[in-house]
């Protein structure tokens, strides 16, 4: 199961030790204050990593230290207010939840995530200086979770964006947001790129206008170990030439029941981020392709229930009126086998490959209709806006 990085809590909450830190303190006892270990032996070639980006300092230390100074400074805490009844039955608008965003330019454009800003009537957005400012939403995207805010001020400090596509596994990087709503401005923390590429899938909220009972699908995930907790999220994920590379979005929940996973983050890459931040700017939207249906993946369970010999496939549980897949003649219990010839044989393979499309295309369903195999044409249109 994953776990949502909700909008962070209005005061701290406890949060469990990591026991590697009595091992680490020990270690570095051994070593002594005067010792000092280089990037060159414990961190990557700052050549090979986002182009030729010269590294700050020749240690590791001090290049957390100097990302510090350069980055930490950009990014922001967004204050989502609503407002809400008391028992007295007097309204009020209160903070509904905090989590952080970056200055990407000039403008004042914020990167942050869709579910720090969700449901706002009101976005206060502070700066580590102590400034303050109201900030108006942009733009935002439930699919991938993103979102830009804007506020307007003078001399605004700016985080430059960095590239992910040159991202390696054990490569350094250092996390920066406001954990758990804690005073005194962004907290840092430091880590590695642990994966690359990975899928992971969000909560949902039922009428979200996604198409799906459960939360969209993530595609090529940064996987880190740096730590990252409630209020982090829509903070930046920065390499050790100071320029973002990741978005901050959620983490691992629970392994299995009673066993919480540790250690395992997850960042929107700023690769898949750029071009998305572009169209919110540019339209406040961004274009996704739409096949109008509710789906769950198909298990034993539901293939006895149903009666269908295929062994991997989504089974659609609604069929939205007016939809491409209505139109193309889609129907309850249909159990989706393959998308233009390439079969579903993962839970996330329809939504990564409708993904890969763009509204207009027109794809072709290998459909198990009991056990008739059916193939429909449909031509996805553009996702609707959020209800």
């Amino acid at each position: 199961m994953r776990l949502y990085l909700p909008r962070g809590p209005r005061g701290p909450r406890r949060v469990p030790a990591r026991a590697c830190g009595v091992a680490v303190l020990a270690l570095l006892l051994l070593m002594g204050a005067g010792c000092q270990v280089t990037r060159n032996a414990v961190g990557p070639d700052p050549g090979a990593t986002n182009g030729s980006a010269a590294p700050l300092d020749a240690t590791f230390q001090s290049a957390v230290v100097q990302v510090t100074r350069r980055v930490r400074p950009a990014v922001v805490q967004i204050t989502n207010e609503q407002t809400q009844t008391f028992q007295l039955g007097q309204p009020d608008t209160v903070p509904a939840g905090v989590g952080s965003g970056i200055i990407y330019d000039s403008q004042g454009h914020i990167l942050t995530n869709n579910h720090v800003i969700a449901g706002a009537e009101k976005l206060l957005v502070s700066l580590p200086d102590g400034r303050a400012f109201p900030g108006s939403v942009v733009g935002a995207d439930p699919q991938t979770d993103l979102a830009v805010v804007q506020i307007s001020g003078d001399n605004l400090p700016t985080a430059a964006l960095g590239s992910s596509d040159q991202l390696q596994v054990g490569d350094w990087v250092v996390a920066i947001g406001n954990a758990l709503a804690l005073p005194g401005g962004p907290t840092v923390t430091a880590g590695v790129v642990s994966a690359l590429n990975r899928t992971v899938q969000e909560p949902g909220t039922a009428g979200s206008g996604t198409g799906l009972t459960v939360g969209p699908y993530l595609f090529d995930v940064i996987q880190t170990d740096a730590a990252i907790n409630p209020g982090n999220s829509g903070g930046p994920l920065v390499n050790l030439q100071g320029q973002v590379i990741g978005i901050n979005t959620m983490v691992a929940g629970q392994a299995e029941p009673g066993l919480q996973a540790e250690g395992i983050g997850f960042a929107i890459a700023i690769s898949t981020v750029k071009p998305i931040a572009d169209e919110l700017v540019a339209t406040g939207h961004a274009a996704h392709p739409y096949l109008g249906i509710s789906y769950q993946p198909l298990n034993p369970a539901i293939a006895a229930q149903l009666g269908t010999s295929a062994r991997s496939g989504a089974v659609i549980v609604q069929v939205v009126p007016g939809s491409p897949a209505e139109t193309a003649g889609m129907q309850l219990h249909d159990v989706i086998t393959g998308i233009d010839g390439q079969p579903l044989d993962t839970e996330s393979a329809l939504a990564e490959i409708l993904n890969r499309h763009r509204p207009g295309d027109t794809i072709e369903l290998t459909v198990l209709r009991g056990n008739q195999t059916v193939t429909l044409q449909v031509t996805l249109s553009q996702t609707p806006p959020a209800s």
